[in-house]
């Protein structure tokens, strides 16, 4: 298999593709097309902000832990990256807007509709969810009971009740209500040129001891253009709509599952990982020992890709 990777083992490639009409980055480690011969495909479904950016490290540690025998891709929230120069954020703004592409449930489809195009249907798929990324790929598989997965790990999931938690009782005022007003600052900031946002990113993530250099440039692209209101607009969603943990498709499905909830996610509270646990005895579902953030993507993407590949690697062997 080793034989189908293209360029550098540890260089990725980034594609962009209209999908469901609005621009889509995704970025590849290994094969860049597939075909039957490629068995397995990790695909990684991102949180919000959903920039493919932000996971290199983490899918790069996989993609080598792995002895480069899988392609590891992720696919971006649509609208949620800036478009080459050659491309729009959408084909058709009336067609966007009617299928509300840049929405939560728009975003379901989204990917199920990449996965329809650009994954043959015989591969077997390792989907990892991060935070709202969970919630998306419970859907997917709700609503296309033909997918073959073989595990879908979910990274601090944010599957219920997301205005109830501490850091959605501050953010569902400003994503519902007052979004707008977010959008002018905003607009300023995506005036200043990318050196100096490049500096005023590393100033405010400055606490973080660890930190990964490779997030800063997409935050940068972040700061561009409308993806940030995008992705802003998919959260007030995400508040209105993450109501109650979807029992019926994890009890359908949990011998596939992972779950690994944070100790000291304000996304996602421990009593979460409780509840859960209390109805899924027999589940496979953890608790952090290591202190990782919801955002771990900042400063521990290999630390969580070497976790990931440890609860996973029974299930490659052939």
């Amino acid at each position: 298999m080793e034989n189908m990777v293209t360029g550098s083992r540890d260089e990725p490639q980034t594609d962009f593709i209209f999908c469901c009409g609005a621009n889509t980055e995704v970025l590849k480690f290994g094969s860049c097309q597939l075909h039957s011969g490629h068995k397995i495909l990790f695909l990684i479904i991102p949180g919000n902000p959903g920039v493919v950016g932000f996971y290199k490290t983490f899918m790069q540690t996989l993609h080598s832990m792995f002895g480069y025998h899988h392609p590891v891709w992720a696919v971006s929230h649509a609208g949620h990256c800036v478009p080459p120069d050659s491309m729009d954020m959408v084909q058709d703004a009336s067609s966007a807007a009617e299928a509300d592409v840049f929405g939560l449930n728009g975003q379901i489809e989204h990917k199920l509709a990449f996965l329809r195009k650009h994954v043959p249907k015989e591969t077997n798929l390792i989907l990892v969810g991060h935070s709202i990324g969970c919630y998306i790929i419970l859907e997917m598989i709700k609503r296309d009971p033909e997918l073959k997965i073989l595990k879908a790990v979910m990274l601090f999931p944010t599957i219920e009740r997301m205005a109830q938690t501490p850091q959605g009782k501050v953010m569902t005022p400003v994503l519902c209500h007052m979004r707008y007003v977010a959008y002018l600052p905003l607009f300023l900031l995506s005036l200043l040129p990318d050196r100096f946002k490049s500096s005023l990113i590393k100033l405010v993530f400055g606490g973080i001891h660890s930190l990964d250099l490779t997030v800063v440039q997409p935050t940068v692209g972040l700061l561009t253009g409308d993806c940030a209101a995008n992705a802003m607009y998919m959260g007030g969603q995400e508040m209105k709509n993450v109501l109650e943990r979807d029992n019926i498709t994890i009890k359908n499905n949990l011998e596939k599952l992972i779950f690994y909830y944070g100790t000291t996610d304000h996304w996602c509270p421990v009593q979460y990982y409780l509840d859960i646990k209390q109805d899924f005895p027999h589940g496979d579902i953890r608790l952090c020992e290591n202190g990782f953030r919801h955002a771990f993507v900042l400063d521990a993407g290999g630390e969580v890709a070497k976790m990931v590949v440890e609860w996973i690697h029974g299930d490659l062997k052939t």
